[in-house]
């Protein structure tokens, strides 16, 4: 690749020259499809994910011009996936974003969605899928259309607590499913692949060198057998949009 930025949309790419300026075209992406999604059915429904690139984004949408231009009493906010720990834990998917960004803007406290983890996990993840189906105002048979979810990839490839070789990646009926591993080896709940590929926009945010050599494996031809949980979100309703930094990037060829 050059090393010039590149700043357009490639092939389902936005390709960024550091992880700062990934960090915000994220942010103005939220904003721009937020404002979007107000004017077209006045809410905006997104999940959002743990991790460092994604967390990166969640702090600017505390800083301006973000926080006092974004129309915070109509957006909703989800998790897509939680560690089974108290929030108070530096595991916390809901505790770091309280504070990078829920604490900091004026956003209504019922538009906030948190994982329940006080409970057993099976009563967190019959609980949960109750709110996306009474949010969502689902059929059983349905599963629930987010306006916009945003992932991250763990260095083996996983995306949300969805891990390679685990029956999870199978399951098509459940909103939300239990499943147990990473790091911290812990009980965590998470959706299920056919609710994150049922959204208006999909973004998967992945930035460090660290992640280089499983992105270049992503978007090798391999089998399907061989498919990493990541290369499983593929979007039925929109164009699934990777957004790198350059160092993510760096063993893609042009």
């Amino acid at each position: 690749m050059t090393h010039k930025e590149i700043a357009v949309k490639k092939s389902g790419f936005i390709i960024k020259e550091t992880s700062e300026r990934l960090a915000i075209a994220a942010a103005d992406m939220f904003a721009d499809h937020a404002r979007t999604c107000i004017l077209e059915h006045g809410r905006f429904a997104v999940a959002i994910s743990g991790g460092s690139t994604p967390r990166a984004m969640n702090k600017l949408l505390a800083s301006e011009p973000y926080h006092d231009t974004m129309p915070w009493d109509k957006i909703h906010i989800f998790w897509v996936d939680e560690r089974c720990v108290p929030e108070e834990v530096s595991t916390s998917n809901y505790g770091n974003a309280k504070t990078d960004f829920i604490d900091l803007v004026p956003i209504p406290k019922d538009n906030v969605h948190p994982v329940p983890v006080n409970v057993p996990p099976e009563e967190g993840k019959r609980r949960y899928e109750h709110e996306l189906r009474e949010f969502f105002q689902l059929t059983r048979a349905t599963f629930p259309v987010f306006d916009m979810i945003i992932l991250g990839m763990g260095r083996d490839g996983h995306t949300a607590s969805l891990f390679s070789g685990q029956t999870s990646l199978l399951e098509d009926k459940q909103l939300v499913l239990v499943v147990k591993g990473g790091d911290p080896d812990v009980s965590r709940l998470t959706m299920a692949l056919p609710v994150l590929n049922n959204s208006r926009q999909t973004v998967i945010l992945v930035s460090g060198k660290e992640k280089a050599a499983v992105i270049k494996r992503v978007f090798s031809n391999r089998s399907d057998s061989d498919r990493l949980p990541i290369q499983m979100v593929q979007p039925q309703r929109c164009e699934l949009i990777w957004m790198l930094d350059r160092d993510a990037a760096s063993l893609i060829s042009e």
